[in-house]
């Protein structure tokens, strides 16, 4: 008991730019939600606490992502944390590197883990895991490789529900964590032998079966957009991923302006994936045309969505001088961060011939 107080403790300093809700003060939805990660992960983890000042996106977060990664399915529990570890190497989340490669230590081999983490995805001896690899790493791409055909229809749907949770959780991660969950300073050796000890402390947790269907997220309204095709064969994910979308929408349409909103996706429609670099000149020239609030505004949203590891204290401030409370700040990235994600999981399914006219996924909001 007070190993875990202390291991609270400490997650609950790692959190930038917002005052998360202490699992001890938590009530109504979010004490529900912490509930429920304390069961299946062990504690209340960072990115979960990182959401806690806005409990409608928590809840959105943890539907999508408990229903994608933890729930069990035709996908085993080593190939979704070996996707969602190569995802944030991608994505540049050192953080999401090493909360997933530490899973993977105790489901896959320390080897394997280690070849992920250092981009080298021939050295996977597993040929299963390397495939989801060379998959997870170039899906975000417009020069994408297809998920391994030998997969189920229900397991492809796992598995692009994983990638939509993780390039959402990788940009979130990088605005309101540091870059990195392990101690700062060990040795490559210390590194390896603290995943080790992890990875042992959390192998119940990572072997245990988890019930489909079970996240507390919230009912879809009638209005709410019809679930992407993909995710017909499993209907928790389908439930999950409509509630989750309808919640970020509303978020986004709380916190940021049509034009703002408009701007992203005005973006992202010619974007093909790739990382501009530390050279921001590109976001700067398309904010120029706002008036200031919006600037600042469309300067948090664009390095979200494409870059997130750039946003910095001063792009948050730049925000927060007109929109002050920390509910805001976590709707507008939450809003950016998903906008993306279903972007790149809609251009994936197209590629696997799955999409169908009228699917929400790939469909673009019109900002109201």
């Amino acid at each position: 008991m007070i190993a875990r107080r202390m291991v609270a403790a400490v997650a609950q300093r790692q959190v930038r730019y917002v005052t998360p809700v202490p699992a001890g003060a938590a009530e109504g939805p979010v004490a529900r939600v912490y509930d429920q990660v304390v069961e299946e992960m062990g504690l209340v983890i960072p990115p979960v606490l990182v959401h806690s000042p806005a409990p409608a996106t928590l809840a959105a977060f943890w539907a999508l992502f408990r229903e994608s990664l933890i729930a069990s399915g035709d996908v085993d529990r080593a190939a979704k944390e070996t996707v969602a570890a190569a995802i944030g190497v991608a994505t540049t989340c050192p953080y999401c590197v090493d909360m997933h490669s530490v899973a993977m230590y105790e489901l896959a081999t320390e080897e394997d883990a280690e070849a992920v983490v250092a981009d080298r995805s021939a050295d996977l001896a597993d040929g299963r895991l390397r495939a989801l690899v060379r998959w997870a790493a170039t899906a975000h791409l417009d020069a994408r490789t297809a998920l391994p055909a030998q997969l189920t229809t229900a397991g492809r749907a796992e598995l692009l529900a994983v990638l939509v949770s993780m390039h959402y959780l990788t940009r979130v991660v990088n605005v309101f964590l540091p870059g990195f969950l392990l101690p700062s300073g060990l040795t490559p050796r210390a590194r390896r032998r603290f995943k080790r000890g992890v990875a042992q402390l959390m192998r119940s947790l990572l072997h245990r079966y988890n019930v489909p269907g079970r996240a507390l997220g919230r009912r879809t309204s009638r209005s709410a957009g019809v679930p992407p095709t993909w995710a017909a064969a499993v209907p928790p994910l389908a439930a999950a991923y409509t509630g989750a979308a309808e919640a970020f929408e509303e978020a986004g349409a709380r916190s940021l302006s049509p034009a703002v909103r408009r701007l992203l996706w005005d973006r992202l429609a010619g974007w093909d994936g790739s990382d501009p670099g530390l050279d921001t000149r590109w976001c700067e020239r398309l904010v120029a045309g706002l008036p200031e609030p919006e600037r600042a505004a469309g300067r948090l949203v664009l390095l979200t969505a494409i870059a997130s590891y750039r946003v910095d204290a001063e792009v948050v401030a730049g925000f927060r001088r007109h929109h002050p409370d920390d509910v805001t700040l976590v709707e507008a990235v939450a809003w950016a961060a998903f906008t993306t994600a279903r972007v790149i999981a809609g251009r994936q399914d197209a590629a696997g011939a799955q999409r169908t006219a009228g699917d929400a996924f790939g469909n673009r909001p019109v900002p109201r």
